[in-house]
């Protein structure tokens, strides 16, 4: 048994993390830049490096939707996104009407979080997937980019999401709260050889 195996079955006292003291242990250098880490329920939760296979698609998807976002909708790669005092997540993407302003961004005006997943398909199924549908997202996309699969989730409801729907990379996802012009089929991202 590993240490931390025992410490997580010891009845020890936690000490939980709020976002501000994340935020400041970041801006004095106790976590470096790039240590990626996300903040569920006060827990630092480090994060699997990126494989080139979510570079390549996160980098086309983004020139693609970049092209066709409505000038009244935000579009924003990879932000921390704020959704209680003791939670940070930051998805690949978050779709909201730029009327809203990243400052009241959350999960009831968020039109559509997405991740995309190579070495972190799993966790984002899983784990954060229920958080999303905690704090009411009301839709996530987690893309699988080895399997080129669309996970759709909606409705959250009790802490889960009541629909989940896998599409294939010929399928053409169409958001049920962002605009139609985010409508997304993996196959025309034309992600071929340079996403191996």
């Amino acid at each position: 048994m590993n240490v931390r195996a025992i410490l997580e079955n010891a009845d020890l006292p936690r000490r939980g993390f709020t976002v501000k003291e994340v935020e400041r242990m970041s801006e004095v250098g106790l976590l470096r830049a790039e240590e990626r880490v996300e903040l569920i329920g006060g827990e630092l939760i480090p994060m699997n490096p990126k494989g080139s296979r979510h570079e390549v698609l996160k980098a086309r998807l983004l020139r693609q939707w970049y092209r066709v976002a409505p000038d009244s909708i935000e579009l924003i790669p990879e932000t921390t996104f704020r959704l209680a005092i003791d939670t940070y997540l930051e998805p690949d993407v978050v779709i909201f009407d730029r009327a809203v302003g990243i400052q009241r961004l959350d999960g009831g005006n968020a039109l559509l979080a997405v991740e995309l997943s190579d070495s972190s398909l799993g966790f984002d199924l899983g784990p954060k997937a229920l958080v999303y549908a905690h704090f009411g997202i009301r839709e996530l996309w987690v893309i699988d980019a080895v399997a080129n699969v669309i996970h759709v989730h909606r409705d959250p409801a009790d802490g889960r999401y009541q629909s989940i729907t896998p599409w294939s990379a010929d399928d053409l996802v169409v958001p049920a709260f962002a605009p139609t012009a985010f409508a997304l089929r993996l196959a025309d991202l034309d992600l071929g050889e340079g996403s191996r």
